[in-house]
């Protein structure tokens, strides 16, 4: 932490403090130490907010009610260690907490999966108020982390059967906590394997993928922030596209007759389409862009052979 940080966290700890000086300090810290974000919070200021209101149990979107109450010092010590490890080990606050919240879910989150921020929520939502997605009585969350965008879905069909697969035995571990915690574990088949592996005998309505698809050059380019989630979880090889010629070459075969795929692929559109020249797809638009987000028909890809 740079010196003049240190300073200003010396002074926060020192005597009792409202909290709204106690942000003013811990948002200075952060753009001044130039923290990423992105993992759930969009700049220095939310990140402060949140981690502040968590480490004090105040609602994290009441900031102004509190804006004028006094903190105690020994509280700001307490708060104090958790600033220094957002900043010396750029710590996600997400990380820091052990939760994440996604489009007003609350979820637990550790090093076991990645944060959730996923667009496939906002994507699916869009799907189903265009009609472009109308039933899904079985659907699939294909690398489903700490199966937030399980959850989500799942709650928008409450009658469908719901399956979850992730490569990672410590990532399901973490989906197990959070289907419990929302109330979905009854209807949740939930695989341990390798892109379709788990699912030989099985057939879907929906298939919901968020893979890994950062290229090799963006994955030397990312913060330390994102270098703290699971690399297997963001890593797609050369071009990113790597999960996705496994998952797309074998997904025909578990789509139902109008079975459905919608598929995040994040700022690799160029290279998605580089990959798949004929392939048929819609891009659901999201706040994030345009080209973000594909939904393709198990028709799209009878017809790719």
């Amino acid at each position: 932490m740079q010196r003049k940080n240190q300073q200003r966290l010396k002074w926060l700890c020192h005597a009792d403090r409202r909290l709204i000086d106690g942000m003013r300090v811990v948002v200075s810290i952060f753009e001044s130490e130039h923290l990423s974000f992105g993992q759930g919070t969009a700049d220095a200021f939310e990140d402060a907010a949140w981690l502040l209101l968590w480490s004090l149990d105040l609602p994290r979107d009441r900031l102004d009610d509190f804006r004028d109450s006094i903190v105690p010092a020994s509280e700001w010590r307490a708060i104090s260690h958790l600033i220094r490890k957002r900043v010396d080990q750029r710590t996600p606050v997400s990380y820091l907490t052990g939760e994440a919240w996604l489009a007003g879910l609350r979820f637990r989150s550790d090093q076991r999966a990645l944060i959730p921020r996923s667009l496939l929520v906002e994507a699916l939502s869009f799907c189903i108020d265009e009609g472009l997605i109308t039933q899904a009585s079985r659907m699939l969350d294909l690398c489903t982390g700490s199966g937030s965008i399980l959850i989500h879905a799942g709650h928008r069909f409450p009658d469908a059967a719901l399956f979850g697969s992730d490569l990672s035995a410590q990532a399901l571990e973490l989906a197990r906590v959070n289907l419990k915690e929302h109330g979905l574990s009854g209807r949740t088949t939930l695989k341990q394997g390798s892109v379709l592996e788990p699912w030989d005998e099985d057939c879907f309505d929906l298939i919901l993928c968020n893979p890994p698809y950062v290229n090799q050059g963006s994955m030397r380019a990312l913060p330390a922030e994102f270098l703290a989630e699971p690399a297997n979880a963001l890593d797609g090889g050369l071009d990113g596209m790597d999960f996705c010629r496994s998952f797309l070459s074998e997904a025909q075969a578990k789509l139902s007759d109008e079975g459905q795929i919608l598929l995040e692929i994040g700022h690799e559109a160029a290279h998605f389409d580089a990959a798949f020249p004929a392939l048929e797809k819609t891009w659901i638009p999201v706040q994030a862009g345009e080209s973000m987000v594909a939904l393709i028909t198990g028709k799209a890809l009878m017809r790719l052979g």
